[in-house]
């Protein structure tokens, strides 16, 4: 291959030459054009940031402007710029060279710049040994140091410095300029596919050329979304898509599939999983267009996630990067990651499950139907019908507006007299007939208090007892999920309501009880003393325990544990018996031999 046609690679050949054509770094460039037209440019300047994002580039760029600015734009001042890889030369003796050079003034033009890339490199006794030039550099002397990694810099070396922090590069700038590297090539790129290659450059306008000659190559000049994900080994979003799809749908069998597909094809469960919890991150910022400026994706595909987004619910999205990315933390534990990545599949089919659940049963927002002020007893006789204790006396069913006046009267008054009877109504009501509401989580249904069971039969609190503040007809009353941290948050703040009442304190103190499944709780006791304090304060505990976490088909059931009691001899007369029932010689023993026990 002749010299004159030898290849050369984009990032070489488009390097910037001058301060406008540097891409995404516009605070860096525009602080150095100013300071170099107002005369206010330091004699010793950081550069800092990630690779590839043109540090050393804006030091040459730098480093030529200030020459042309002081000493003219025909001259040649090559000779003026000095550069340094402090990788390959980090010694002292390195640094002792370039101080010597420091000391004679240039010969055309009116400074010499000095370029030490990679500087953290040198050794501890190289940046002693720079410390002194660096603080007090002669007057023609300009230093530009470059790193990517800052924090192994000494303290010393960076107060010395005016420091310029470079950033990553935005998806959409390294696409443009992709974009206008592809037109200058005569290369057919599609969009999709350079904000892809973007992506994968990870902030590195140096990689991503890097990275789009080598598919230039491999597609012959004709770089398409497909040729990028294959040469890449990227899953393409259309999987991500479809696996929400199958979720949202409620597709056990479809989602199973799905991944085996994608294992079929190369990938691995864990990098399924990372893909999976960057689509619900873009998911949720795709919903509102607020942030949807987040995405950084093509035009193409930014419409498929608007469109996905508007189909899946906040909180499910919440929980569903809840779900993956716990799956995430503990995919390299498992022993069978294939199957661990299954499971969490399904978490996502459930959740979408429980959510339609929820919804078809309406326990997302209960709203009590209106009641005039004119039928408030006619209310509060329904409700006692249908809280009615199951040893109580029969009463009849709610008012039917198909009965004559006369018998809705005497039905009235029917009612009326087992209310002042009966169980009391669980939904207080007001002069106004409407009922009274209050809770910790919104609006809820209150609960009665152990001065109501005052007033209920005596043959009701002793052989129904455990029935005592049950609801029969949850039907209409809220049903809404708790989790484990919402039952000990409420469970303790019953407790700070109780602790006047010390036998039932220090029994509910002492349990705690588990969640078995969605509504029945479980409280393990020692004996049957504490399931008596228990049974006691039932009524106020469960009618506490429903109205906070706003479900009325909460149920408690308590196990007893009772340990075998051991009983500690004090007396002598305990000891000998004891002794006796062990071996029954020594009563014999102690007869013919007329011992005493004291």
């Amino acid at each position: 291959m002749s010299t004159e046609n030898q290849y050369i690679v984009s990032a070489r050949k488009y390097r910037p030459q001058t301060f406008e054509s540097v891409v995404g770094q516009h605070h860096v460039t525009n602080t150095l054009e100013n300071a170099i037209a107002q005369d206010h440019l330091a004699q010793a300047l950081l550069f800092c940031g990630p690779r590839g994002v043109g540090k050393t580039t804006c030091a040459r760029i730098l480093a030529k402007k200030i020459n042309e600015h002081y000493g003219g734009e025909n001259e040649d001042y090559s000779l003026n710029i000095f550069e340094l890889d402090a990788a390959s030369n980090n010694s002292v003796d390195d640094i002792r060279s370039l101080i010597e050079q420091v000391r004679f003034a240039p010969q055309v033009g009116k400074f010499k710049v000095y370029i030490i890339d990679e500087v953290h490199m040198l050794s501890q006794a190289a940046f002693n040994a720079f410390l002194k030039t660096l603080e007090e550099p002669p007057k023609h002397a300009i230093f530009i140091l470059a790193t990517t990694e800052k924090h192994k810099i000494i303290p010393t070396i960076l107060s010395r410095c005016q420091i310029f922090d470079f950033k990553r590069i935005t998806v959409d700038d390294i696409a443009k300029h992709l974009a206008w590297v592809a037109e200058q090539e005569n290369i057919t790129a599609n969009p999709d596919a350079l904000h892809l290659i973007a992506q994968k450059a990870d902030g590195a306008l140096r990689d991503s050329l890097s990275i789009f000659d080598r598919i230039a190559s491999f597609s012959d000049g004709e770089i398409s979304y497909e040729s990028v994900l294959e040469n890449l080994n990227i899953l393409d979003y259309d999987y991500y898509f479809r696996a929400v799809d199958n979720v949202m749908a409620g597709d056990v069998q479809q989602s199973l599939l799905l991944f085996r597909e994608v294992l079929d094809k190369g990938f691995d469960g864990h990098m399924f999983l990372t893909g999976l919890a960057s689509h619900f991150r873009d998911l949720l910022v795709g919903k509102d267009p607020a942030t949807l400026e987040l995405l950084e994706v093509g035009e193409s595909i930014r419409a498929k996630y608007v469109e996905q987004s508007a189909k899946c619910s906040l909180p499910f999205l919440i929980q569903a990067l809840k779900v993956v990315t716990e799956a995430d933390e503990k995919f390299k534990a498992s022993h069978n990651q294939r199957l661990h990545v299954e499971v969490a599949l399904l978490r996502l089919v459930q959740l979408v499950a429980y959510a339609d659940e929820k919804k078809n049963d309406g326990a997302d927002n209960v709203k009590l139907p209106p009641q005039p002020q004119a039928t408030a007893s006619a209310r509060q006789q329904d409700v006692v019908v249908e809280v009615q204790p199951r040893k109580s006396a029969p009463v009849s069913s709610p008012i039917d507006k198909s009965q004559p006046e006369t018998q809705k009267e005497n039905l009235k008054e029917e009612l009326k007299k087992s209310a002042e009877t009966k169980t009391p109504s669980r939904e207080p009501i007001t002069e106004k007939g409407q009922v009274r509401q209050s809770g910790r989580r919104g609006n809820r249904l209150k609960g009665f208090s152990l001065k109501d069971l005052d007033n209920q039969p005596e043959e009701a609190e002793t052989e129904s007892t455990e029935e005592a503040g049950e609801i029969r007809d949850t039907s209409g009353l809220p049903q809404e999920y708790f989790s484990e941290h919402e039952l000990k948050e409420v469970w303790d703040s019953y407790l700070k309501k109780i602790e006047h009442k010390k036998s039932i304190f220090n029994t509910l103190s002492r349990h705690r009880p588990t969640l078995v499944d969605k509504t029945t709780l479980e409280l393990q006791l020692d004996n049957k003393t504490q399931e008596g304090y228990l049974q006691s304060g039932r009524a106020d505990l469960m009618a506490y325990l429903r109205t906070e976490l706003k479900n009325f088909k909460i149920d408690l059931k308590t196990t007893i544990t009772e340990k075998e009691e051991v009983k500690t001899l004090y007396t002598p007369e305990e000891k000998y018996k004891h002794m006796v029932e062990k071996n029954p010689v020594l009563a014999e023993f102690r007869r013919k031999l007329d011992l005493d026990l004291e």
